[in-house]
């Protein structure tokens, strides 16, 4: 699971870092708003630890303009605001809950642990993207109707890329969802499953760059037309 962090707190950031690293979490931790704009744009995660205080957009602001832009994180809220209307301002932005600072950690990982279970306990949709579809259902995949036969682990690698639509994956977020832990491939073996989706796909008529290489960052699908 791929947590971002949101803290302009050093020391707190570093110790939360290391406790949610502990507990199997990927995390990638920034200090200011904007910057966890930016983060949410290029990449795919499964939950936002928000602090409210942040400088250049702060918390509330930031989880309005998530939630505007029609993205569904689950966001937890960090912060040492401790009143009613904090509590309902920070909720009404679009928080899925709230916690006080100084908290405890294990009451904390425990919000954590819930947040990711709602958010898997979705309905799993049709992902599509164009003329390709997955159902998760079935464990289909198709283009123009035309079946593709995937292993396991390309199938879940092309159902992290149609989650994420434009969105930049990092090799690092693939091997979150593709791989456990102790089986951790290195980067050329992502290249690899990349090449091989890419021909599979371009085997059924899709566009050989369907699925994109942003140089130095990851891997996204193509802009539909």
């Amino acid at each position: 699971m791929q947590i971002l962090l949101v803290e302009d707190d050093t020391y707190l950031s570093e110790s939360l870092t290391e406790a949610l690293i502990a507990q199997h979490y990927s995390v990638d931790w920034v200090w200011d708003g904007e910057s966890a704009w930016e983060r949410i744009s290029l990449f795919s995660y499964d939950l936002v630890l928000l602090d409210v205080t942040l400088p250049k957009l702060d918390g509330i602001r930031f989880c309005q303009r998530l939630r505007a832009c029609n993205y569904f994180i689950p966001v937890l809220m960090l912060t040492a605001r401790d009143t009613s209307l904090d509590k309902i301002a920070g909720l009404d932005s679009g928080a899925d809950a709230y916690m006080v600072k100084p908290f405890n950690l294990q009451e904390l990982l425990a919000q954590i642990r819930a947040l990711l279970r709602r958010g898997q306990a979705k309905p799993m949709p049709v992902l599509t993207w164009g003329k390709l579809q997955l159902n998760p259902i079935t464990y289909e995949v198709s283009y123009e109707r035309l079946p593709i036969h995937l292993t396991p682990k390309e199938f879940v690698m092309i159902e992290a890329l149609l989650s994420s639509g434009r969105r930049v994956l990092s090799c690092n977020a693939i091997i979150e969802q593709v791989w456990h832990v102790r089986e951790a491939p290195e980067q050329k073996t992502i290249k690899s499953y990349i090449k091989n989706l890419r021909a599979k796909l371009k085997a059924v008529g899709a566009p050989r760059d369907l699925i994109e290489t942003v140089h130095g960052v990851g891997y996204r699908l193509k802009a539909l037309d």
